[in-house]
């Protein structure tokens, strides 16, 4: 470990850095032991400052990509074909919306503020998942989010209940039970949709064909072009990496293709005996690394909507933080008040 150059405060306070040096070396020892030990570090908990800075990055992707998810279905939701289908999607939207917040409220225990984490997400600064770039051209788009985008996270984000980090692990449990639901209500949508009129079958087929891809992409660049995977598995923060995971997901996903009477587009796709899992192509990591970079087909749209959200949005924060303050002061001069009572 890399001693650090004494502070000023240290010398101020009669304290040896080389002692300061060693408590650290402390902490970072039981920090070890704990991870190693596969307990859960806390917000109260010493942890390293690039396990919180890891953690922060990860969980506001997360929360990110849960607010701006609500975009591409959202926008269907004034032309679902049925009242029932539109109070499936109000449903839907209202779960996206709570799981993003959940998420704000575990990256707030690390320190960070979620003004600050939305102004960094408008700004271009963090990022949110590659597969809300897309645009839903049809009601089939509808349905294959459920299947294949939530089928993806469920399969990411399983694991993460078990994070190492409890806030983030504890909010990953609601979370992936809703998700679960939300794929099942996608594929029910697209076997009905297979079970109707010849256009219908064709439109869920070209849904298929254009969501296969980014779908696969959704769980990142292969695992040697992974910049943060190595130390979020080190420090079990994740549990599997990412070609691990696209593997179970591809897996999970095939026989459901069968079952739905769809074909996925990959004409490499196909059982290997040998290894008992599903052989498939290559995604054009050239094509997520332009989306990432901001210059997918929806980038501008989605930041561009997020960003008007917020702005219009501005009064209500205000009023919310006025009203909060109105309370503290009351909550607080009532104390003082039987301080004073209890005095006399």
């Amino acid at each position: 470990m890399t001693a650090r150059p004494a502070r000023a405060a240290d010398q101020d306070e009669g304290r040896d850095p080389q002692g300061r040096d060693a408590e650290e070396q402390r902490l970072q020892a039981g920090f070890d032991a704990t991870i190693d030990r596969d307990q859960r570090i806390e917000p109260r908990d010493w942890m390293p400052e690039g396990y919180r800075r890891t953690l922060v990055r990860q969980i506001a992707q997360h929360a990110h990509s849960e607010i701006i998810g609500m975009q591409p279905e959202g926008a269907w939701i004034t032309r679902a074909p049925s009242l029932r289908r539109k109070a499936i999607l109000f449903a839907k939207v209202q779960d996206e919306a709570g799981h993003g917040l959940y998420l704000y409220s575990a990256a707030e225990t690390l320190g960070a503020d979620r003004a600050d984490l939305t102004e960094r997400l408008v700004s271009g600064r963090q990022k949110y998942s590659s597969i809300f770039n897309y645009p839903t051209p049809t009601f089939a788009d509808v349905g294959v989010i459920g299947w294949f985008v939530d089928g993806a996270a469920i399969c990411n984000q399983v694991p993460l209940c078990r994070s190492s980090y409890g806030p983030y692990a504890r909010a990953m449990v609601r979370i992936c039970k809703e998700e679960s639901f939300h794929q099942r209500q996608g594929y029910e949508l697209l076997l009905t949709m297979m079970r109707g009129t010849r256009e219908q079958r064709a439109m869920v087929q070209d849904s298929v064909d254009r969501w296969w891809w980014p779908s696969l992409m959704m769980f990142g660049p292969p695992d040697g072009d992974s910049p943060n995977s190595a130390a979020s598995m080190a420090w079990k923060i994740k549990r599997h990496s990412n070609d691990e995971l696209r593997q179970r997901f591809v897996d999970m996903t095939v026989p459901q293709a069968e079952k739905l009477g769809v074909t996925l587009p990959d004409p490499d796709l196909r059982w290997n005996e040998e290894r008992g899992r599903h052989d498939f192509g290559t995604p054009d990591w050239s094509e997520l690394q332009r989306v990432i970079s901001g210059d997918g087909p929806c980038n501008t749209e989605r930041v561009g909507r997020r960003t008007a959200a917020h702005e219009e949005g501005a009064w209500v924060r205000e009023a919310a933080a006025v009203h909060a303050a109105k309370q503290a002061g009351r909550v607080a001069g009532g104390a003082a008040g039987k301080r004073e009572g209890a005095a006399a």
